[in-house]
């Protein structure tokens, strides 16, 4: 099933790259699994860790996620993908409220998504400062330091784990604070 999430990830997301470089999409999804992989090596997990950006950003529908790898897959990608008919700010909002209550499981594939965007923006921002928030639509830091480090807040269950200790790390070396 990893073999054949990870296969059908490539496919969906081929051609699109992380935002403001030349790096392709599919390693985020990628890097997502590894760190949700360090938590569970349950199937289904690392599988909707590869695929959580197909609804979202690759026009999949649920429908065809439960076809090809069942209804659990389907129901933790459907848990973490946003409604882009939303604005930026009632997005993250919902996202922020909705994991507060999550299962264990949903919170898991969320850390892994946001540690690997986290990674991502710090790196980025360590380079250049300030200017990696131009590449998001959303261009004020205070923005992303209200959504990343409510995030954090909203995981809190899993903070004996040490991918939960990087990410709260990369909120302070970003934002600093949390």
């Amino acid at each position: 099933m990893i073999e054949e999430a990870a296969a059908f990830a490539e496919r969906v997301h081929r051609g699109t790259f992380r935002k403001g470089t030349t790096i392709p999409y599919i390693v985020h999804p990628m890097e997502t699994a590894v760190i949700v992989s360090g938590f569970t090596d349950e199937e289904e997990m690392i599988a909707a860790a590869l695929l959580h950006d197909v609804v979202e950003d690759a026009g999949v529908t649920g429908e065809e996620l439960e076809a090809r790898f069942g209804n659990r897959v389907k129901e933790l990608v459907l848990a973490e993908s946003e409604d882009k008919s939303k604005s930026w700010e009632q997005r993250k909002a919902f996202t922020l409220s909705h994991l507060a209550d999550s299962s264990r499981d949903v919170k898991i594939l969320a850390l892994g998504d946001k540690l690997s965007n986290m990674r991502s923006t710090a790196r980025d921002y360590m380079v250049i400062g300030d200017a990696v928030w131009e590449r998001f639509n959303v261009k004020e830091k205070k923005m992303h330091a209200w959504y990343y480090c409510g995030i954090a807040d909203a995981l809190e269950e899993l903070s004996t784990h040490f991918y939960y200790d990087e990410y709260v790390l990369l909120c302070r070396k970003v934002f600093g604070k949390h």
